[in-house]
């Protein structure tokens, strides 16, 4: 995540501030206006990195301080200062992240390769330059006042792009998130991304099929058979190398191929107080997709509205197939979904984690510390530092278009226009079966869409929903015993009418852990695969980006806590991290 280097520049060689420098105001650039020097000048070379060791020093040196304050004698107050102190510090001499790109945002003449919905576009889906001009420079400076000098295509605003540069006083500062969790993206006209969009167009035919009859669903056998035999499918796989149906649309963290495809968490019932919560939601009626003419995807790329309106089915049901978790993901809070997990995991009497420092006591319980007001806001806390963190990534780094703008130059591809494009996307899409089989339902080469509006108007990569969900994952396994089996557990009726037992002979092994792996992938591949606007590796990436923002922020946290403690968790990866606290006396 973090890059480790020696002494910034700015200090002395014992690394302590100097007097002169304490008082001068510091001169070298802040973020913001190093954004200014290196934006243009970094996307042409395909890379990002973030200001060298020395700049970042010389810009922190004044800021941080290593004096208290004359007139503070309360040693509560001398040693709240000191633990900021040393949190500072400690980020500092982690220095910033390198961050690379996959080179398509100098690839393509025309900016096919770069985000640029609800900017102008000409009638083939073409950024207008003079536009892009005005996008380029708010990204390279930062500023506000340049921000609101870009040019639009319609009534859709871009969504927060300065987010992205707010700093972060309770974790790791957004420039010190990375490699290797976020890798370059793949490139728009390759395997994978082709791969990806193919899954996109099978999650769009399989939209309103039941993920308990994707068994016997001939389009879903079609689909597993199709991505059994690509080598760019980065999806699960049986230990032959099949990917069946039961394992479509699933992700490969541990134990999310067991059990049914939607989380315990998504469909338990549980309370909030003295409130029940039943979980049935609010869907969008089956069959009505949008975005499927060549005129409609020219409009919302421009950032205009149709005019259509989702349909909403007056009956509430349990979330059961890909339109549902679209719907859902619509108009969630977004860390709504892990909230309602923390209230399952107190409803059905889950152990805290066993490093917990309570768990056994006598004389004390958990409140304001590990106990339930601070497990509920944590989980907010810790959601809204990861999102700022990949709202840095996704617009000063990566840029990544969404998988609708991809659908227009398909479009012309198949449809003998592509002069018209700079694009020639990869055959594996172009020839797969999965895109003919969208053809035949809608009479387009487009990418249907859930919403009429198409995608949100920020870029794609990583996610928003998946890297608050990796953080809120990761802070419920802090606070949760990770082992504990999930008893009782349920599936939904093939109508969402009702809650069934679940019955397959895997039931005794959906452990906490991974059915908390599982309800990230639902949610975002909810927001992604199902609703035709997020890639696959768009959700894989942000989930590991949201783990290492909540690492970060528990990591400074546990200093604040007055109990001494050692609470290990299992990450994404399978491997364990343990966040400690010696105490503060």
């Amino acid at each position: 995540m973090r890059k480790k280097t020696g002494s910034s520049a700015g200090m002395s060689k014992g690394g302590t501030v100097s007097p002169a420098e304490k008082e001068e105001t510091p001169k070298s650039p802040t973020r913001r206006k190093f954004l200014g020097q290196v934006g243009v000048a970094a996307i042409a070379a395909g890379a990002i990195t973030t200001a060298p060791r020395g700049a970042l020093g010389e810009a922190r040196s004044g800021a941080v301080g290593t004096m208290i304050p004359e007139g503070v004698l309360n040693k509560r107050m001398t040693a709240a200062h000191n633990l900021r102190v040393r949190a500072a510090k400690e980020d500092f001499k982690a220095g910033p992240a390198v961050n690379i790109t996959n080179g398509d945002l100098t690839r393509y003449a025309d900016k096919v390769g770069i985000y640029t919905k609800g900017l102008p576009h000409d009638q083939f889906g073409r950024v207008d330059p003079s536009a892009y001009a005005t996008f380029q420079t708010a990204l390279s400076t930062g500023k506000a006042s340049d921000f609101k000098k870009i040019v639009m295509g319609g009534t859709r605003t871009l969504n927060g792009p300065e987010a992205g540069l707010a700093f972060d006083l309770e974790a790791a500062d957004n420039i010190q998130f990375g490699q290797p969790e976020v890798p370059p993206a793949p490139t728009l006209a390759g395997d994978v991304t082709g791969t990806e969009m193919l899954e996109h167009y099978w999650g769009s035919l399989l939209r309103d099929i039941p993920f308990s009859e994707y068994s016997s669903n001939e389009l879903a056998g079609q689909a597993a058979d199709e991505f059994s035999g690509m080598q760019s499918y980065l999806g699960p796989r049986t230990a032959s190398g099949q990917v069946t149906t039961d394992l479509l649309f699933r992700g490969t963290f541990p134990g999310e191929t067991l059990g049914p495809y939607l989380s315990q968490f998504f469909v338990k019932p549980t309370v909030m107080g003295a409130q029940s919560i039943n979980q049935q939601l609010i869907t969008y009626l089956p069959g009505i997709d949008y975005v499927t003419s060549f005129a409609d995807w020219v409009t919302v790329q421009n950032g205009n509205v149709t005019g259509a309106k989702n349909q909403v089915d007056p009956q509430a049901r349990y979330a059961r197939c890909g339109r549902d978790l679209a719907a859902f993901t619509h108009v969630d809070v977004l860390y709504q979904t892990y909230f309602t997990a923390y209230l399952v995991l107190s409803s059905i009497n889950v152990p805290v984690n066993p490093g917990n420092p309570y768990v056994g006591s006598k004389t004390e319980n958990g409140f304001g510390t590990f106990g339930g007001p601070d497990f509920a806001a944590t989980l907010a806390e810790a959601s809204c530092r990861a999102l700022n963190a990949v709202w840095y990534q996704k617009w000063f780094v990566h840029l990544r278009p969404r998988p609708e703008a991809l659908g227009g130059p398909v479009h012309l591809v198949m449809t003998g226009q592509g002069a018209n494009t700079d694009i020639q996307p990869s055959p594996v899409l172009l020839n797969s079966v999965g895109l003919q089989q969208s053809f035949n339902k809608y009479g387009t080469w487009l990418l249907s869409q859930a919403f009429p509006e198409g995608s949100p108007t920020h870029p794609s990569y990583p996610t928003g929903h998946g890297t608050v969900g990796g953080a809120c994952l990761t802070v419920l396994k802090f606070f949760f015993d990770g082992d504990f089996v999930i008893p009782d557990p349920v599936v939904p009726s093939t109508d969402g009418l009702s809650l069934q037992p679940y019955t397959g002979s895997d039931a005794g092994q959906l452990t906490v852990n991974g059915e908390l792996n599982k309800l990230g992938h639902n949610v975002s591949f909810g927001h992604g695969t199902h609703a035709g606007i997020h890639w696959r590796s768009d959700t894989d990436t942000s989930l590991l980006l949201g783990e290492a923002c909540a690492l970060s922020f528990l990591n400074e946290k546990a200093k604040t806590y007055n109990e001494p403690f050692s609470v290990t968790l299992q990450k994404f990866d399978g491997t364990t991290a343990t966040i400690t606290n010696t105490g503060n006396p």
